[in-house]
């Protein structure tokens, strides 16, 4: 060593960058630290030295003594040297570590630091780690008190979903992008620490991999894919809100108590600035909802102190004012006007002032389809005095959207034939929301033409008007038919936007219809020429969670129809009625059971008194799956249905939501059951039974149907297999 360190030296000084500029004709007593020699040859003027010259000589003969240099030091005799070494206890910890290729596993090793209760609580107990595996790859080893602090479970499912682990996988990853990807999950991990409050947390990442051979690569090599990610969280203690304040909201007078209330942060809760957030929210919401127009908060202020574990909360809130509604105002008043609008808004001129009631407008503006883009804008019509609240007037900003469609539609049906339809429709023709439609039909078993003026949102919200006028044939294996008819409605429906828990129709109808019933003995019947006025109505009762696609809840539907029937010569009246229950129940996340029961009858007349049009029938997609459309009931001498005077179907469905696709496939087992009898009183003799399965398609708007049926207890003249498509679920 002493050597080297001589060669270093000479090295280091042999050529310095000055003695290299040095002159010849230098001063003495440079001339005497540096002689010319020096500069010549440095290297030989280096190995004249005394020190070369003795470290020479020490190498030729180790055993030698040094040579003298200006100072003496005896050379140790081996005898002189004892070193005694006391025996040490070993560490198991580290006996553990030392005979394990990958380590000890972290419920074996406990860190010493970590002392503190990852809930906040510092007790001053032993906290043993544990470990919580989020996935194949990643593990989190932390104290068992951890797992305690309210919010785990969404601790973690928040990671795992935004790891970079995990969300950037690929086939061909490498080691040095896990490697990156393990550092950015660790800070990740911090950040989220500090976002539940655990603001002095730690957190240490490790990995694991097979021994060598043992890998999943070729020849057991390890490869990317085997390595296991394992962090190890000391959260520390976890801070509370110290002093929390809303800055403004006093200026709210009589409202600050209830304002206070719905930002629900207090002194001593612990900190988690998501709530922060959400809080804020609920009283942006709050002041929205008690007339403040105009309020506004600001960024909230969060002060860390770590000397109290604490941290102070600080929201400025200024109110702005508290109003009444105003008026509603259209940009475009012969488009849709002022006073359209204002029928349709959820509240009347001097209501104090809501946000929602403003978002709710939005929506049912655009629900109406006409409107392409629009703006709802508080504008201040008379500011607060004197306490009392001021007056703020709906700017409402419209553009028009194309409002004619022409549409047509081509199908086939084994029970119905083929049917073509055809229809075209201005949406706004009568102003406001007066919608014209024209419509035509050309099938194998039906033609049809008519018209039909709707205006919707007619003197309330999903109030509508209807007046339909149309004239028609059918040729089914039922009945024929050659009809003229009117109807006019007036209903409060239930909208995709707006789905309303009680919805009801009432109408009147007025039928002129020719009408003959299928061949009785192989002859054909004569034709019989029917008048008939009805006032139908119906009650749905709807406490269901969606209108097309349902999980759970209930809805009960009642019909009922007084009529008024004249041929020849003859009047009859009588009541047609129905009611109709169905159930949902939700058995799991993935599966539904749904089921439904209906019973029909037509009293105060005989059967022969009932136009076969108006009669009652089941089978077909809507009714009992497997069986032919209206193909279920009494018969004629060919086969063909007569129609009867009393219903009850039932059907039951398992709707299985698999995870194809997203989650978009649903997979549904069912069994349908169905009579039609000539009696007025709904039984169970005779039932007709379909069974099948489907998928269903699960969209935006509504699932998409498609049933495959068959029937159980099939007749002669059915059909082994039925398809039925459609929007929406069967029931």
């Amino acid at each position: 060593m002493l050597a080297m360190a001589a060669v270093a030296l000479v090295s280091q000084t042999a050529v310095p960058p000055m003695a290299r500029a040095q002159s010849m004709d230098a001063d003495a007593e440079l001339e005497e630290l540096i002689p010319d020699s020096a500069v010549t040859d440095p290297e030989g003027w280096a190995m004249d030295t005394e020190a070369a010259t003795a470290i020479v000589a020490e190498e030729d003969d180790p055993d030698s003594p040094m040579v003298d240099t200006g100072f003496s030091l005896d050379w140790p005799e081996e005898d002189d040297f004892t070193v005694e070494i006391d025996d040490i206890e070993p560490d198991p910890r580290l006996e553990q570590l030392l005979s394990r290729e990958n380590g000890i596993p972290a419920q074996e090793l406990a860190l010493p630091e970590m002392s503190q209760r990852g809930g906040g609580e510092d007790d001053g107990e032993e906290d043993a780690l544990v470990e919580t595996q989020l996935s194949k790859r990643i593990t989190l080893s932390h104290p068992a008190s951890f797992a305690e602090f309210g919010a785990f479970g969404e601790f973690t499912d928040r990671f795992a979903g935004l790891s970079d682990i995990e969300t950037l996988r690929d086939s061909d990853d490498n080691f040095a992008q896990l490697a990156n990807r393990a550092e950015e999950d660790a800070a990740l991990l911090s950040d989220m620490l500090a976002v539940y409050g655990f603001y002095d947390a730690d957190v240490r990442q490790r990995t694991q991999t097979p021994p060598e051979g043992e890998g999943s690569g070729e020849d057991g090599a390890i490869v990317p894919g085997d390595a296991r990610f394992i962090f190890t969280i000391d959260p520390g203690q976890r801070y509370r809100y110290g002093e929390v304040t809303l800055p403004g909201i006093a200026d709210t007078g009589e409202d600050y108590e209830p304002l206070r209330q719905s930002f629900e942060i207090e002194t001593g809760d612990f900190i988690q600035e998501d709530r922060i957030v959400r809080e804020r929210i609920d009283l942006e919401v709050a002041l929205g909802e008690t007339g403040y127009a105009f309020a506004e908060t600001a960024r909230p202020d969060l002060l860390i102190d770590h000397s109290r574990d604490e941290g102070d909360l600080s929201l400025s809130v200024t109110p702005g004012g508290k109003y009444r509604f105003g008026d509603v105002i259209s940009s475009d008043p012969d488009f849709l006007s002022s006073k359209h609008l204002q029928e349709i808004a959820q509240f009347d001129v001097g209501d104090l002032y809501r946000q929602s009631g403003v978002e709710d407008l939005r929506r049912a503006i655009l629900g109406t389809g006409l409107v392409s883009s629009l703006t709802l804008t508080p504008r201040v019509a008379s500011e607060p005095v004197a306490g009392e609240p001021g007056i703020v007037d709906i700017d409402v900003g419209i553009t028009p959207a194309p409002l004619r469609t022409i549409a047509g539609a081509v199908g086939y049906d084994t029970g119905r034939g083929i049917r073509t339809e055809v229809s075209w429709e201005h949406r706004n023709l009568f102003p406001p929301e007066g919608m014209l439609q024209l419509h035509a039909i050309a099938g194998t078993q039906e033609q049809l033409v008519g018209a039909t003026f709707r205006r919707n949102n007619w003197r309330g919200r999903d109030r509508m008007l209807t007046l339909d006028v149309f004239a028609n044939t059918i040729d089914r294996d039922a009945f024929e038919a050659r009809t003229i008819s009117g109807v006019a409605k007036i209903e409060r429906v239930s909208t995709l936007l707006f789905q309303k828990v009680l919805a009801w129709s009432v109408g009147l109808e007025l039928v002129a219809t020719q009408e003959r019933e299928g061949t009785l003995g192989g002859l054909t019947g004569p034709r019989e020429t029917y008048f008939v006025a009805a006032l139908p109505g119906e009650i749905v009762y709807d406490k269901s969670d969606d209108l097309l696609d349902p999980t759970r809840g209930w809805r009960v539907s009642l019909f009922a129809s007084p009529e008024i029937s004249h041929t020849g010569g003859d009047r009859s009246t009588y009541l047609r009625s129905w009611l109709e229950g169905r159930y949902y129940q939700p058995v799991s996340e993935r599966l539904v059971v749904a089921g439904r029961a209906k019973f029909g009858t037509i009293t105060g007349t005989g059967i022969s008194d009932i136009a076969p049009s108006r009669r009652l029938y089941a089978g077909g997609g809507g009714s009992v799956r497997g069986y032919g459309y209206q193909q279920i009931g009494p018969q004629d001498d060919l086969g063909d249905p007569t129609g009867g005077r009393s219903l009850s179907e039932f059907s039951l469905e398992a709707r299985y939501r698999t995870g194809l696709l997203g989650g978009a496939i649903s997979i549904v087992p069912f069994i349908d059951a169905g009579t039609v009898a000539n009696d007025s009183t709904p039984g169970l003799s005779d039932m007709q039974y379909g069974a099948g399965i489907g998928v269903r398609y699960h969209t935006s708007f509504g699932p998409l149907r498609v049933d495959l049926a068959t029937p159980i207890n099939p007749r002669p003249d059915d059909d082994r297999i039925a398809v039925y498509i459609s929007l929406g679920q069967a029931f």
